[in-house]
């Protein structure tokens, strides 16, 4: 069933609506958090700021303990008030996406710290346009993401969804050129690696960032798209 035609709005139990809305409200508020920290990173990076880089590995631990307070919620959830469809997909989606959000700061404190290896190792410039490019990207794929699901927007999250191969393709460019351009400069292995794993980390953020989209269509739909090409979503959806 389609959670838009559905009445998940209307229980009987004020209560429950108000725990099933402070789910996805909390889950907001870690997405808020975990693409400041990405954010954060990435700037500490290209500014050659380590004390911010620090304060992004730091918070970390702010991100961890904020998934385990969502994960809590959805437990006394399911316990107590044992939700069936739509409503079911809500909490099975909510504690998905936060399992992705820590991970995604997982990500966050890899680059933060290869940035504090890279500044002080006094060493900038080759890769950092591949850096910001695809850090912008993968950010506007999380925030499209999390705007999907507080508005249980399909098509947007589609869009995501679609977005990842972009991704996929700007991070393998910039590997082959970042490849070719340490055979050319052997004094230049130790710090592009450092640039390959930032990139890297960055890749997975979208591959995360998509995980979020794909848990929008399953919320909404009820279908699981994670093993479905890209190319055949619109027929799928369209036979929902």
């Amino acid at each position: 069933m389609d959670i838009t035609s559905d009445i998940h709005s209307q229980h009987i139990s004020r209560q429950f609506n108000h725990e099933l809305e402070e789910l996805k409200t909390h889950l907001m508020a870690m997405g808020g958090l975990v693409e400041k920290q990405v954010q954060d990173a990435v700037s500490a990076l290209l500014e050659g700021d380590s004390s911010l880089a620090e304060r992004v590995v730091d918070n970390d631990r702010a991100v961890n303990d904020m998934q385990i307070k969502i994960d809590d919620e959805c437990t006394r959830v399911l316990a107590r008030r044992q939700p069936a469809a739509s409503d079911l997909r809500l909490v099975l989606a909510v504690i998905r996406a936060a399992s992705d959000l820590e991970r995604i700061g997982d990500e966050a404190s890899k680059i933060a710290r290869n940035a504090i290896e890279l500044i002080d190792n006094n060493v900038g410039g080759r890769g950092f346009v591949e850096v910001r490019i695809i850090s912008e990207h993968v950010r506007r794929m999380m925030r499209d993401a999390l705007t999907s699901f507080a508005r249980f927007d399909t098509e947007l999250a589609l869009q995501v969804v679609q977005e990842d191969e972009q991704v996929d393709n700007e991070y393998q460019t910039a590997m082959r050129s970042l490849m070719t351009f340490m055979m050319e400069d052997a004094r230049s292995i130790s710090p592009v690696l450092g640039i390959m794993w930032i990139l890297r980390a960055l890749e997975r953020v979208g591959d995360h960032a998509n995980n979020l989209a794909e848990y929008v269509v399953y919320l909404v739909k009820g279908l699981d798209i994670r093993h479905t090409d890209p190319d055949d979503l619109d027929q799928e959806l369209g036979e929902s």
